[in-house]
């Protein structure tokens, strides 16, 4: 299999664009100066972007290409789902070592376009370049919303009751067992191949049924800090009402770790964290009907007081740091 130096970037262009399809409000594609394409009538674009860098965010001894790809987009439709926006578009760049394996192209490529076909994502341009170290993957995500719908991290006030989609610590725990070597545990997937929570980003929006919102990719511990310093508030959140699994809970606890606190601190969840008000749990429970099977689980509630802390069965401690690049 040649390497991106043999095939040169003009193929390797043609290689990526030649797989990607353009939806009609697409007027100019991949393969000019820049994409033009026709805006949503009624709705506010919402722009994200996010980098994925080998050695710091994927290790090819254990992460498949495909699950590079993958990766690189679904962390940003997460963000999208965390402003209760619909995905819509995407930029793609490409920060690729000469002697990189092709192979390793197309299956990033792979992983990423499964993403993008099953949220009708549209990858309208992007950029290839070379590199002299690690590889690297750059995502820009661009979705839509109505002016009224917006989810951000401030509107959360004291009363109001905290929950948490899906289940957390898995990620992490998938992570420790990849570096460990592996031996195919759900959790491996969830890290390898997260999920963004769009449907239950979008439904909470245009319910009305959320107040903030925020996504654990840093996990549970900064996304509980982000919101309240965001809003202004404090949050006391309930160890024993997180939702972490029995796999996870023992898979800390054989290596000495208090599972709770791991699974708080651990990013990689992709879940999201929101707030709603008492007097809108009906809308809540609407959203609940439209996600089915995806759990929705009150976690805690916002204080007057700014402390953000964990009530455990022995007593009250302060949030466990989060997960940050510069630490």
């Amino acid at each position: 299999m040649p390497t991106a130096s043999d095939l040169g970037e003009r193929a390797l262009i043609q290689r990526i664009t030649g797989r990607l399809a353009a939806p009609a409000w697409v007027l100019v594609g991949p393969g000019d100066d820049a994409a033009v394409v026709e805006p949503q009538r009624g709705t506010l674009d919402v722009l994200t972007t996010d980098a994925q860098v080998e050695g710091v965010h994927f290790d090819h001894r254990f992460m498949p290409p495909d699950a590079i790809g993958h990766r690189a987009l679904a962390v940003n439709l997460s963000d999208l789902a965390a402003m209760g926006a619909r995905p819509r578009m995407a930029l793609l760049s490409l920060v690729l070592p000469g002697a990189l394996d092709v192979a390793i192209v197309d299956g990033v490529l792979d992983g990423m376009l499964r993403v993008a076909e099953s949220h009708h994502v549209a990858i309208v341009g992007g950029n290839i370049s070379r590199s002299p170290g690690p590889l690297m993957i750059d995502v820009t995500a661009i979705g839509s919303i109505g002016r009224r719908r917006v989810l951000t991290r401030r509107g959360a006030r004291p009363g109001d009751l905290v929950f948490v989609t899906g289940t957390i610590g898995d990620g992490a725990a998938g992570l420790e067992s990849l570096r460990e070597g592996g031996n195919g545990t759900p959790q491996e997937t969830r890290f390898l191949y997260p999920e963004a929570r769009v449907r239950a980003g979008m439904l909470l929006a245009s319910n009305r049924a959320a107040t903030a919102c925020m996504d654990l990719s840093d996990g549970l511990a900064d996304g509980v800090r982000q919101i309240a310093e965001a809003s202004g508030v404090g949050m006391s959140i309930e160890a024993e009402a997180l939702p972490v699994t029995g796999e996870v809970r023992r898979w800390h606890e054989a290596r000495g770790g208090h599972p709770l606190e791991k699974a708080v601190a651990g990013g990689d969840d992709y879940e999201l964290l929101f707030t709603v008000r008492p007097s809108h749990l009906g809308r809540l429970r609407a959203v609940q009907r439209l996600v089915g099977t995806l759990q929705l689980t009150r976690i805690g509630v916002v204080t007057r007081e700014r402390a953000v802390v964990v009530r455990y069965s022995d007593g009250t401690r302060e949030l466990p740091p989060g997960f940050e690049h510069f630490s």
